[in-house]
């Protein structure tokens, strides 16, 4: 078979189920063997039990994955993982590893008979699209190759009493019979139904019940002839569903439809029974290893939640919520129900120089100053320093990033140096002469006949006279900066001069005199 994996000699033990209790009461059970024990070395097929359980281990399986449709499809495929999951979900009662490990082969399962699990939903989240349906079934020690005869089935609601949606059989051409070459094998029996199908496994909830079920029965083994209320089918020859070697953790959502072995069979008088209402003699010790993934076709998708760096949970698409450095939590979640957590970034301490990675909650309670969504100790660099080019076209070393943006100058990154550092020309107000004001370095103003105001300079008008403040002729005589000459500014400057203000030194000698009020009323007069 394509796509094998390697599987591991047999590596199991016997255990006991009903022995020879189904038969009659004229059966006894064989020497040494108890309920729920170890065969204590009784060969198989000298138990005449209805259902006997052997343990494999098998390092891996093979794989079979088909759609309803009949197309064989080579690779295997995996449900989607909790971190993904959302309006697509999976259900399933057992822990197994459903790519290998240690499985409880259902040795004594008969034709006819159905290994089955219903899972219960909320209403909301119906109608549900099936998307996926596996069970592992294994050999042991077989010593021919084995082929059987299989069929799924799905219902609305459980099985015994719930709506029957679909039923596909093998046939060994549209589906494929399962096949597995002798010795202690396992197969990963994978049902898909292709999304673009129009015939889509759809369940609507018009059973009531909020749940749905599916199932896989053996329809025919590769070599069964005697009755098997009487005689199992022989271990040696055949495949057989498994359960899982944890325990039994969902008595009541396993299901097995049995064939009619009279008052004492299993079930009594046959048909379905939950593996709660089967007696301990012969209930399963597991789950069954099967699983269904499926959509809630009534889930919002494109949107969930989304866990932020600091802890906090904002509802948003999986694109955003990647982009901001989140953790998308799925389609349809809701930040009402997950728990967020602080992510962990790189946390400096400026006495040390050191740093270590913590969430900034910790960080900033330890002293330490928080590196910043994304951050890790591995690449970050605390205190880190740089070249910074200031609006005058300067340049000045070692200046960390905050101290540059607070000289309204530009970082040019960490590590980097005056030296090796090229700042741009500064830029300023350059005045054209019909007072149009454009913001140039000097050379361009130069280039295009205007007046350059200086670096730094720019073309607003505070003072709200409609010309750039930096354009307007110096003016010493307008004291209080509003574009015009009148009293107001000799008050302004009388005041100035009054309380010796630096304002009032009007010929800037460094003397605060009559000299001053002189000059300022004769520029006054003047206009400027």
């Amino acid at each position: 078979m394509e796509g094998r994996r390697v599987c591991s000699s047999l590596v199991f033990g016997a255990v006991a189920g009903l022995a020879g209790l189904l038969a009659g009461p004229a059966m006894a059970q064989p020497s040494g063997m108890r309920a729920g024990g170890a065969a204590s070395g009784v060969p198989f097929e000298a138990q005449s039990s209805r259902l006997a359980e052997q343990v494999v281990d098998l390092d891996g399986l093979f794989y079979m994955h088909v759609s309803t449709g009949g197309e064989w499809l080579l690779e295997e495929i995996s449900p989607p993982g909790p971190q993904y999951r959302g309006c697509t979900n999976v259900s399933s009662h057992t822990d197994a590893d459903f790519e290998g490990g240690s499985f409880v082969l259902q040795a004594g399962f008969a034709q006819g008979e159905v290994a089955a699990a219903s899972y219960t939903l909320t209403a909301d989240q119906f109608p549900v699209r099936v998307d996926l349906m596996e069970m592992i079934f294994a050999t042991s020690q077989a010593t021919e190759s084995t082929t059987t005869e299989w069929s799924i089935l799905v219902w609305d609601g459980p099985p015994n009493t719930g709506i029957l949606v679909a039923e596909y059989s093998s046939d060994g051409d549209i589906l494929p019979h399962i096949e597995l070459p002798p010795g202690t094998n396992g197969i990963n029996v994978q049902v898909s139904v292709d999304p673009n199908d129009p015939n889509q496994i759809i369940i609507n909830n018009e059973s009531g019940t909020n749940t749905i079920s599916f199932g896989y029965r053996i329809d025919k083994h590769n070599f069964q002839v005697q009755d098997p209320c009487l005689v199992p089918p022989p271990a040696n020859r055949n495949c057989f569903p498994t359960t899982d070697v944890s325990g039994l953790q969902s008595s009541s959502g396993n299901w097995l439809k049995g064939v009619n072995c009279g008052p004492l069979g299993c079930p009594a008088n046959g048909g379905w029974a939950r593996f709660s209402g089967l007696n301990q003699f012969c209930r399963p010790s597991g789950d069954w290893v099967m699983r269904m993934t499926w959509t809630s076709l009534n889930c919002q998708g494109g949107a969930g939640a989304c866990c932020m760096p600091d802890g906090s949970c904002v509802q948003s698409t999986s694109g955003d919520c990647v982009a901001s450095g989140g953790v998308y939590q799925g389609d349809g979640t809701s930040c009402g129900t997950v728990q967020c957590q602080e992510l962990p970034q790189a946390c400096c301490f400026e006495s040390t120089g050191g740093c270590v990675n913590l969430t900034p909650t910790n960080c900033m309670a330890a002293g330490g100053v928080p590196g910043g969504v994304g951050t890790s100790c591995a690449t970050y660099t605390c205190f880190a320093t740089g070249a910074a080019c200031l609006p005058n076209g300067t340049c000045v070393d070692d200046v960390t990033e905050d101290e540059a943006l607070a000289m309204g100058g530009t970082y040019m990154g960490d590590g980097t140096t005056c030296a090796d550092t090229v700042c741009p020309d500064p830029v300023g107000a350059a005045c054209f002469s019909n007072g149009f004001c454009l913001v140039l370095t000097e050379a361009e103003a130069l280039a295009a006949g205007a007046s350059w105001a200086g670096p730094g300079t720019t073309c607003a008008d505070v003072n709200g006279n409609g010309d750039p403040d930096a354009c307007e002729p110096d003016c010493p005589s307008d004291v209080n900066g509003d574009g015009l000459i009148d009293t107001r500014d000799v008050v302004a400057f009388l005041n100035y001069w009054a309380t010796s203000n630096d304002e009032a030194d009007f010929d800037d000698n460094g003397v605060i005199d009559t000299r001053d009020v002189i000059g300022f009323l004769g520029a006054w007069a003047g206009g400027c």
